[in-house]
């Protein structure tokens, strides 16, 4: 799953980018208002952490811009102002969720469930597809009988083809949920990923559709 996280302090941006990471999140980090709107114009992202007090622009424009051309992923504000006003703009505005600095890591992971959930439409955070349930929360994949907790990379590939069961995801899609800017992507990566998952759950829990990408099987009905 990749995140735009839109903060401008060095020391909050690098923790949280490095937080992510582990838990299997790809991070495009942006530290102004202009690279922001780019970001956010992009699109490619599956949430976006904004933090309000840019030194460009304030992050409130840039959410109500943002909404106003089209942005549809939810947007979780991370920010020091605490006062009623403004998480009550905030809300109105276009942010799916509003938390005040500082804050743990874990209620930040669980706030982003939280959102992706609803945005989803999904009562749990857990995704089931075909017979395999992932769990965001312990990065736990079982299917079958067999239940192990994946590595980083392995979970955000299997979130990204769990998520939309069905759905046939091409090497150049799967590479964008995975990775973020800059990263070095060997021209093998996605397979190398999938022949480790299969190895560890058996072929049938990923599909390959020639000449087109991979699909996870549509949830049971």
């Amino acid at each position: 799953m990749r995140v735009l996280l839109i903060e401008d302090d060095p020391m909050i941006g690098q923790g949280l980018s490095k937080a992510l990471a582990v838990e299997g999140m790809s991070v495009d980090w942006v530290r102004n208002g202009a690279d922001a709107s780019g970001a956010l114009a992009d699109g490619a992202h599956s949430i976006i952490l904004l933090d309000l007090g840019l030194p460009d622009a304030e992050g409130f424009d840039l959410l109500k811009a943002a909404r106003r051309n089209g942005l549809n992923a939810p947007v979780l504000v991370i920010t020091a102002r605490d006062g009623l006003d403004d998480r009550v703009s905030g809300l109105d505005i276009g942010a799916d969720d509003y938390l005040v600095k500082p804050f743990e890591l874990r209620e930040l992971l669980a706030r982003m469930r939280a959102v992706l959930r609803r945005h989803q439409g999904r009562a749990t955070s857990r995704i089931i597809s075909g017979e395999s349930e992932l769990d965001p929360e312990t990065h736990e994949l079982s299917h079958r009988n067999i239940v192990q907790v994946l590595p980083a990379r392995e979970y955000a590939l299997m979130h990204a083809l769990m998520e939309r069961p069905g759905r046939i995801l091409s090497r150049a899609q799967i590479e964008e949920r995975i990775y973020g800017w800059g990263e070095e992507v060997e021209s093998n990566a996605v397979d190398v990923l999938i022949h480790s998952i299969r190895q560890k759950f058996g072929k049938d829990i990923v599909f390959n559709v020639r000449g087109a990408g991979w699909m996870s099987p549509k949830s049971r009905s």
